[in-house]
């Protein structure tokens, strides 16, 4: 296992690319898997996304209730109308904050690390997480939204 590094810069080329939908759970997505919930350990980060360590893949892992889960073609298929605004920092923006509303409560299809479907709801905080690290696979950074307000 590998702590990476993290890209940095709302201005990089990869943190702005829609990522690739992995097609099944290889022994290279597993180490994958495993170097992601290193460098997010290491930054101490509450979630983490493919780009922000350079690579296409639709993943990202998420800190849900408490863990590090580790989310392959993640898909928001619900989100409430309730919404709460919060400031959210970014580990490949340092020093940034932004107040971004988010939806209270989603619902969440995925892979997990044996490849098997899931699907979750999610709220507050936990859903936030999700939002975020989703938002990185489809190349939207947090201060899009500050451009917004």
């Amino acid at each position: 296992m590998s702590v990476l590094p993290i890209l940095i810069g709302a201005d990089h080329p990869m943190l702005r690319k829609k990522t690739k939908p992995v097609a099944k759970v290889t022994k290279e997505i597993l180490k994958l898997l495993k170097d992601m919930q290193e460098t997010v350990k290491d930054a101490d980060g509450a979630g983490i996304a493919a780009p922000q360590i350079g690579r296409t893949e639709r993943i990202c892992l998420a800190l849900i209730s408490g863990k590090m889960i580790p989310l392959i073609n993640p898909k928001i298929t619900a989100k409430s109308k309730e919404q709460e605004t919060a400031e959210e920092g970014c580990l490949s923006l340092p020093g940034i904050a932004v107040s971004i509303p988010r939806s209270v409560e989603i619902t969440l299809k995925y892979m997990d690390a044996k490849g098997k479907p899931q699907e979750r709801k999610l709220r507050d905080f936990d859903a936030r997480v999700v939002q975020h690290e989703v938002d990185h696979l489809e190349g939207v950074l947090i201060v899009d939204y500050a451009q917004n307000i």
